[in-house]
């Protein structure tokens, strides 16, 4: 877009969240990261939190806005310019959602945008599809359907193909709950960098500084913020704490390294389980950290050095392949596997993922998932402890995946996890947001006979 063409008028949060959400929707682009590097001289602290709020809502309840502008455009959205589907996405969630934000505003700043992006002969039908909105408040989606699997497609804004999965695995009742709870905004969580403190010292420090904050009730070391979001930003930036949702915390906690182990992350980048695996070991154990990008390494390492981690190495692997290690040299005492996967745990945070999948992408993924952990296994030692997650949901990537790697691999056995509640019949860890209000995962603890 020529910025000579931009408008005054139009606010500067709506403007980078139209420019987020167009990148998303043309570039593959992530709105969290998009959201991220906005600079901080760019926007306000409210234009920033407003941006925030339009470009991550916009794309959690996307399938729920497009049944309203088909309705009132009476034309498939398909038909229509990508940036005048953005802007009337985005006035239809202030509109509906955003009920501090007057209505005038809504409308006129989506027109505003509208001709700011060079389709300015859409203004007036911008214009007419948002005040036939504004005339109708009592509509409710999906009324008009009567396939109950589309209707709450429509209801809850996720693919048909999702909700028909999740029914099968939960249940209707469940699934549209978790449905539901991936459409609301996660609550922050974090540890604290012992590295740089004690918890103690920490916390004392950022309750001065407004912050409230309550332990987890499910995660040991992890805590959640009630209060002071900003104070919490600069501390992260700082190295005191670590950003990071409950379910992630877990999982490195279930590896249970000590100082002097031998610790291979296969899957390493951006660094959240590896700098928090040092932690835990004091800085004392030596972490192998792999990643098949260099430059998402490069990403570990800046993680690592700003929380003052020593004890990573980081090593760029393909580890779908033999790794490079001599045959004779020793093994590991724990083995981490944070594989790729679907993501369909983290919905909350990155919702774009629902718009972008594809039911092959499950079986995709779950036979590289397979490849690693084969790989994994070769390099864990007698008695040592080879720990598999996921971010996802689907059981294929989950339970399967490591009933396959069981059936061909007799030296591991499934041991029971430390995790309470978390832990199934089957002796995994599941967490969903639904449930356990923190993102979807799934763990498996494997011991080397």
């Amino acid at each position: 877009m020529n910025p000579r063409q931009r408008k005054t008028s139009t606010s500067p949060a709506r403007r980078a969240a139209f420019d987020i959400l167009l990148r998303v929707e043309t570039e593959g682009a992530y709105a969290s990261v998009l959201i991220a590097s906005l600079p901080d001289t760019s926007l306000s602290r409210e234009d920033r939190a407003l941006a925030h709020e339009i470009t991550l809502g916009v794309l959690r309840w996307q399938r729920w806005l497009d049944y309203f502008i088909e309705r009132y455009a009476a034309r498939s959205i398909r038909e229509l310019d990508v940036q005048v589907v953005i802007a009337l996405r985005m006035g239809f969630y202030q509109l509906r959602f955003l009920t501090r934000v007057p209505q005038s505003a809504a409308v006129n700043e989506s027109v505003n945008l509208v001709k700011d992006s060079g389709v300015r002969s859409a203004s007036g039908f911008v214009n007419a599809v948002l005040r036939k909105a504004v005339r109708n408040p009592g509509d409710e989606a999906g009324v008009d359907i009567r396939d109950p699997v589309q209707r709450a497609s429509v209801e809850t804004s996720h693919p048909e193909w999702m909700l028909r999965r999740w029914s099968a695995f939960l249940g209707e009742t469940e699934a549209r709950a978790l449905a539901l709870a991936n459409n609301a905004s996660p609550t922050t969580a974090f540890r604290v960098n012992t590295r740089r403190a004690t918890q103690d010292e920490t916390i004392s420090t950022l309750e001065a500084q407004g912050v409230r904050a309550r332990a987890s009730g499910l995660v040991p070391g992890a805590f959640l913020v009630e209060q002071g979001a900003g104070a919490v930003a600069r501390a992260a930036e700082q190295g005191l704490i670590y950003v990071q949702d409950e379910a992630s915390q877990l999982v490195s906690l279930l590896l249970e390294a000590k100082p002097d182990d031998r610790v291979l992350d296969l899957c390493a980048a951006p660094g959240s389980k590896s700098s928090h695996i040092a932690a835990l070991t004091q800085d004392k154990a030596w972490i192998v950290a792999c990643d098949v990008h260099s430059h998402r390494l490069a990403s570990l390492s800046e993680t690592c050095n700003r929380l003052g981690v020593h004890s990573v190495d980081a090593v760029a692997v393909d580890a779908t392949r033999e790794l490079p290690f001599r045959d004779d040299s020793p093994k590991f005492d724990r083995v981490l596997i944070d594989a790729p996967c679907t993501g369909t745990g983290t919905l909350r945070r990155n919702p774009e993922i629902k718009w972008r999948l594809i039911p092959d992408d499950i079986a995709r993924l779950a036979g590289v998932q397979l490849d690693l952990l084969t790989v994994a296994a070769s390099r864990v030692r007698g008695g040592g402890r080879l720990v598999y997650s996921t971010c996802s949901i689907e059981r294929e990537e989950n339970e399967e995946v490591i009933g396959r790697l069981l059936e061909r691999n007799q030296s591991l056995r499934l041991i029971k996890p430390n995790a309470g509640e978390l832990v199934t019949p089957q002796g995994f860890v599941r967490t969903f947001p639904h449930r356990h209000e923190m993102d979807g995962f799934f763990v498996a603890v494997l011991e080397k006979n």
